[in-house]
């Protein structure tokens, strides 16, 4: 059996397995499944300063090979994230990424600085919500603000600190070089693709909120690329997500250049996903004669 494990900003993970924000909760629905030991990382359900209570339903919609979700990072705030999920999780012998979202600087500045001291491993910061100063555009959007939030939020925070970039930009490098410019020690991506459907019996979209974000096999080989395309414009590490719903896909993920990745719409479909992706990954490993799951990495060759 290869070794799984992997250290990303110093941190010791058994396997590069984390499953992502907002789609694995905190993990209490799965544990009566398998043990949270069992995984590499939980990213936390995205949390706000103050709680949430999202967009107004419908907000998930299947589409082809994928998902549509306008949720609005429904969540019970950071004083209940400390005190409730935080208390428990850690308890369960897995790594903790905080992911945090905020519609100002301000905002996830106070968010940061109220994860110092407490047993989250790595806090990752979504540049994609709504800049509210700033007439709502994403602070992902931008590399001016994308590196502005950065730099703050880095300064207010004790943690390592992995920056969730949005794909839907014209440039997803230069985003990513802003951020590292500005302190990120990571970065992870793909968030969702924007898109849509409409009820053509209705003629109104699925979603309340008319649009939402993509994820599922469809925004795959999307991802893969920009994954390649940023772990050859950066230095820091690559978090890779984003329609990964087998070991194979992980592999490919990893040989892109991500030492490390996320597996968040596949779990809709498979709640054992994530055990399953593991066993998969190994047994790859034993075919092709790989003993050491980091020797992969980056290994791309490209024509």
């Amino acid at each position: 059996m290869a070794n799984l494990g992997v250290n990303f900003l110093g941190i010791d993970f058994k396997n590069p397995l984390v499953t992502a924000s907002g789609a694995y909760g905190y993990g209490r629905e799965y544990e009566s499944l398998y043990p949270l030991s069992e995984l590499g990382g939980i990213s936390t359900k995205g949390t706000t300063l103050k709680v949430k209570d999202g967009n107004p339903p419908p907000r998930i919609a299947e589409t082809p090979m994928g998902m549509l979700n306008s949720v609005g990072l429904q969540n019970g705030g950071i004083d209940k994230f400390l005190d409730y999920e935080l208390a428990n999780l850690s308890t369960k012998g897995t790594r903790i990424i905080a992911n945090i979202a905020g519609g100002t600087i301000d905002e996830c500045v106070e968010l940061a600085k109220r994860l110092n001291g407490t047993k989250v491993d790595m806090i990752e910061l979504n540049i994609s919500c709504p800049n509210v100063k700033q007439g709502g555009a994403a602070f992902g959007t931008n590399p001016v603000t994308a590196g502005e939030i950065t730099k703050a939020v880095k300064e207010a925070t004790e943690l390592p600190l992995m920056v969730k970039l949005s794909p839907n930009v014209t440039s997803i490098t230069e985003i990513a070089k802003s951020v590292e410019a500005n302190g990120a020690d990571a970065v992870s991506l793909i968030n969702t693709l924007l898109g849509m459907r409409i009820d053509i019996n209705t003629r109104r979209p699925v979603l309340k909120n008319n649009v939402g974000g993509l994820s599922g096999p469809a925004v795959f080989p999307i991802a893969v690329r920009m994954v390649w395309q940023v772990a050859n414009a950066v230095s820091i590490p690559v978090c890779g997500m984003g329609g990964i719903t087998t070991g194979e896909d992980a592999i490919e993920m990893m040989m892109a250049g991500a030492s490390l990745f996320q597996i968040g719409a596949a779990i809709f479909n498979d709640a054992y996903s994530p055990v399953r992706i593991v066993r998969e990954m190994n047994e790859w490993c034993d075919k092709n004669g790989v003993s050491d799951i980091n020797e992969i990495v980056g290994t791309v060759k490209p024509w």
